[in-house]
Order: structure tokens, then C-alpha cells, then sequence
């Protein structure tokens, strides 16, 4: 492996074209995704470079049960919600998120597009809440399944 494929320089992320994203439980949330990571051939990390509009949403409010997350503003300002908290979260601002800590998401409420750094893990497998939407998704080796969260049966507990 030649040295080169691992460097991106800055001309070149500049060029890079960013494939749009909308979020499958929140269409407000549109993004332009640049993916680093995957340009550099990281299998473990996403690391994700995000512009997002006036108004709109980076993601869904979430929480992962056993990735970690985190998030670096390069531009802009946004109100970053951590369990029902509102958070000025502005250029210079960064917030990580251990596994199985805080539900969160972030919107853009400046004038001016939000540019954000995102990393987290890529396991195998995990599981997130979607609070606001009464959801819950398991990840498994490449499927997905969504399930309500009212569904949901403890069966060591099925009241």
C-alpha cells in the first residue's frame, strides 16, 4: 500500500462530492456527507465530514447502546439536544458520546450552513432508541430490523 491512500488533502476533500443523506425516520434531517474514513479505507471508524442547512437536522434524537459517537464543529451554530437538554453548540464545540450515555441530535439554527467533523464505531452490531419516534432499531452483520418500543417484550419479565 502506497502512503498516498492514506492522506486526503484539503484541495481534495474540497472536491470530493457529497452524497446527500436523509435520515429514514426524519426526513427534516438532509445532510452532505464527504466520507472521510471510508476514502482512507477505515472499517472500524466512520469518520464523516457534514454540511448542513439552515433549519434542517443532522439526524433523528437517538441513542446508541453500544457504539460511540462524537461531533466537531468546523462552522456554524446549532442548538445540540442531549436528553431533552437544548446546547448552544457552535464552531471550536465538541461533544463525544460513550456508549449507552445520552440520547441526542443536533439542529441547524444559525443563518449560515452547519459544517461538522462526525466519527463513530462501526460494530458489527448495535441498538438504538429513537425516543421521539417510539422506535427502536437492531443492527445486526448488515440487517436492520425496526421495532416499536411499546413491542418490545422482556421475557424474563412479560407482564
Amino acid at each position: 500500500m502506497t502512503m498516498r491512500k492514506l492522506i486526503i488533502k484539503a484541495k481534495e476533500i474540497e472536491q470530493m462530492r457529497g452524497d446527500q443523506r436523509i435520515h429514514f425516520l426524519n426526513p427534516n434531517a438532509e445532510r452532505i456527507r464527504k466520507s472521510l474514513g471510508d476514502a482512507v479505507g477505515l472499517n472500524n471508524i466512520g469518520v464523516h465530514l457534514i454540511q448542513v442547512e439552515p433549519g434542517k437536522d443532522t439526524t433523528e434524537y437517538h441513542r446508541h447502546y453500544y457504539e460511540e459517537e462524537c461531533i466537531y464543529v468546523l462552522a456554524g451554530k446549532g442548538a445540540l439536544v442531549i436528553e431533552g437538554e437544548s446546547f448552544l453548540f457552535e464552531k471550536g464545540d465538541f461533544v463525544g458520546f460513550p456508549a449507552n450515555t445520552a440520547a441526542h441530535s443536533l439542529t441547524n439554527t444559525g443563518t449560515e450552513s452547519l459544517i461538522c467533523l462526525v466519527m463513530g464505531q462501526r460494530l458489527e452490531q448495535d441498538v438504538a432508541d429513537y425516543p421521539n419516534q417510539g422506535k427502536r432499531l437492531y443492527r445486526n452483520s448488515g440487517e436492520w430490523n425496526l421495532v416499536d418500543l411499546d413491542a418490545i417484550i422482556d421475557p424474563r419479565n412479560p407482564a
